[in-house]
C-alpha cells in the first residue's frame, strides 16, 4: 500500500484534469521502465511472533537499522515509517509486513540486484535484531488477533472502515503478502491492449505463483488463500473491471471508475482526514463532509487512486497485482514474465491472441476458480496449465526478442526458470509446502519459517 507521495497543491478544476494526469503517463518505449515490489512477514527467532513496531526488536528499530545504508527517514508523528533512496522506498503493510518499492529499472537484472542488494541489507539488521523474514502470501501461523498494527493514521481509517464493506478485508491488511510490477505503456491505444491482455492472463500468474495454503497452522483448502481474501474484501474497490474489456474503453472511463470509487481519507498538512465512504465527486462539488468547502487537489488525486484495488491498476502505469509473495528468485520471475508479455510487440499481440475471445463468464471462472485450483483447473478442453505454458512460451519469446543481457552474457529469460519448473510439473509452491506438511513435517508449521526465511 502506498504513502502520500511529493506534495502537489494545485486544486483540480475540473475531470480533464484528472484524464490528463494519468494520460501524461505514456512515453515512448525507449523510455518505459520496471518497478517491483514485494512484501514479506517479519517473525522473532525465537517464538516466531511478527513483531511489533515498538521495543528494542521492533519493526521500527529494523527501520531505524536500514537507515544505515544510505536511506532517508520519513516519519509520521515522529516514528519512522518508510525509508526512502534513488527512488527506491521501504515502507510498512499495516502488520508490519516489510515492503520493497523497487526504483524504475531497465532490465530484469537491474531488479534481481536491487532486489538481492535491499535483502542483504534486511538480514544484516534483522540477524542483530533475531528477527527473519518469510516471502508467503498469507500469514501461515498466526490469526488475526495476533498481529500487531503499524502506527500509521492511514491503516487507523482502514481499519474502521474494512469491516463494513466485506469480511476479509482485515485479514487482507494484516496477513497478506504480494508481489507486483508496474509497467509503462506509449499511448491510449497501447494501454488498452495492455490493460486488456494483463486482466485476462492475471489469474495465470495468480495460479503460477499460488503460495498461500495455511491459516493458523492448518490446510485452508486453497492454494492462494491471498487471492481468495480479495473477494470478500470490499466490491467497491476490488475486481475484473468488466468494463475495460468494453468498446470505448480508455483513459476517461478509468477516472469515471475511480470516482466512484468510495474515498478513504485526504492528506493535508501533516493530517489524514476521515472521509472513509465518502464521495470524490462530491469532493469536487465542494460538498465532502470530511472537508467541508474544500476542493480537491492533484494529491488527493494521487492518494485516492493508491486506494482502487483491482486485478490491475491503473495509475500512470500499470500494476500487475495477482501474485503471492515468494522467494528471491520468484521475486523476479513475475516482473519477467509481464515483460515479455507486454514490452514486445509481437509478444503483446500473441498474448491478446490467447486471450481475445476470453467471455466474460471465462474470465470471471478463472479469477474465481484459481485460488482453490490453480493450475489444475479446468478450462475449454483442457486447464489453465495449459494456458499458462503458452503464456510463458510468449513471454520468453519477447525477453529474448528484447536481448537484455547481463555481465555473464545472459538475457532475461532465464528469470522464467522456477515458473516453467511449475507449470511442466503441473505442480505449485503451494502443493509442494502442503505436501511437506503432510510428510516430512509431520504438520507442523512451525518448519516453514526454518525452511523457506530469506
Amino acid at each position: 500500500m502506498s504513502s502520500p507521495s511529493t506534495r502537489n497543491d494545485a486544486p483540480i478544476r475540473s475531470r480533464d484534469e484528472l484524464v490528463a494526469y494519468i494520460a501524461a503517463g505514456s512515453k515512448p518505449s525507449t523510455d518505459w521502465r520496471i518497478g517491483t515490489e514485494h512484501e514479506k512477514f517479519g517473525f522473532r527467532l525465537d517464538d516466531l511472533r511478527p513483531p511489533a513496531y515498538e521495543g528494542e526488536r521492533g519493526i521500527g528499530a529494523l527501520l531505524d537499522g536500514l537507515a544505515r545504508y544510505g536511506w532517508t527517514r520519513v516519519e509520521e508523528h515522529g516514528k519512522v515509517v518508510a525509508l526512502l533512496k534513488d527512488g527506491a522506498s521501504v515502507t510498512l503493510e499495516p502488520a508490519g509486513q516489510l515492503e520493497l518499492s523497487g526504483a524504475p529499472l531497465e532490465s530484469i537484472h537491474d531488479t534481481c540486484r536491487e532486489v538481492g542488494s535491499h535483502l542483504f541489507e534486511v538480514k544484516a539488521v534483522a540477524d542483530e535484531l533475531r528477527l527473519g523474514f518469510l516471502g508467503m502470501g498469507f500469514q501461515p501461523k498466526w490469526a488475526r488477533a495476533d498481529m500487531p498494527w503499524m502506527p500509521k493514521d492511514r491503516y487507523r481509517i482502514m481499519r474502521a472502515y474494512m469491516p463494513k464493506v466485506g469480511d476479509l478485508g482485515l485479514d487482507m491488511m494484516t496477513r497478506t503478502c504480494t508481489v507486483q510490477v508496474n509497467l509503462d505503456f506509449a499511448d491510449e491505444a497501447d494501454m488498452v491492449k495492455k490493460f486488456r491482455v494483463s486482466l485476462a492472463l492475471q489469474p495465470i500468474a495468480t495460479a503460477l505463483f499460488a503460495d498461500s495454503p495455511f491459516t493458523e497452522g492448518k490446510p485452508n483448502g486453497y492454494l492462494s488463500w491471498r487471492s481468495h481474501i480479495w473477494t470478500d474484501t470490499d466490491p467497491d474497490r476490488t475486481g475484473m473491471l468488466d468494463f475495460v474489456f468494453a468498446d470505448g474503453f480508455g483513459f476517461e472511463r478509468y477516472v469515471d471508475y475511480l470516482l466512484d470509487v468510495p474515498m478513504y481519507f485526504s492528506y493535508r498538512d501533516g493530517v489524514y482526514h476521515d472521509a472513509s465512504g465518502q464521495s470524490f465527486r462530491d469532493f469536487m462539488d465542494g460538498r465532502l463532509p470530511a472537508l467541508p468547502g474544500a476542493l480537491p487537489t492533484m494529491q488527493d488525486w494521487s492518494d485516492h487512486m493508491t486506494t482502487a484495488f483491482p486485478e490491475v491498476r491503473m495509475k500512470k502505469y500499470l500494476e500487475m497485482r495477482g501474485a503471492d509473495g515468494g522467494p528471491w528468485n520468484r521475486i523476479c520471475a513475475l516482473p519477467a514474465f509481464w515483460v515479455g508479455l507486454l514490452y514486445d510487440d509481437a509478444a503483446l499481440d500473441a498474448a491478446w491472441d490467447l486471450v481475445k475471445d476470453f467471455s466474460l463468464e471465462e474470465r470471471h471462472a478463472l479469477r474465481d476458480g484459481v485460488p482453490k485450483q490453480a493450475l489444475k483447473l479446468p478450462f475449454r478442453d483442457g486447464t489453465v496449465r495449459d494456458l499458462a505454458l503458452r503464456a510463458l512460451e510468449i513471454s520468453a519469446a519477447g525477453l529474448a526478442r528484447r536481448d537484455r543481457r547481463n555481465d555473464q552474457d545472459q538475457d532475461e529469460r532465464h528469470f522464467l526458470a522456477p515458473l516453467i519448473e511449475f507449470a511442466q510439473a503441473n505442480e505449485t509452491p503451494a502443493e509442494r509446502k502442503l505436501a511437506l506438511y503432510h510428510g516430512e513435517w509431520g504438520g507442523d508449521i512451525d518448519r516453514v519459517f526454518r525452511e523457506f526465511a530469506y
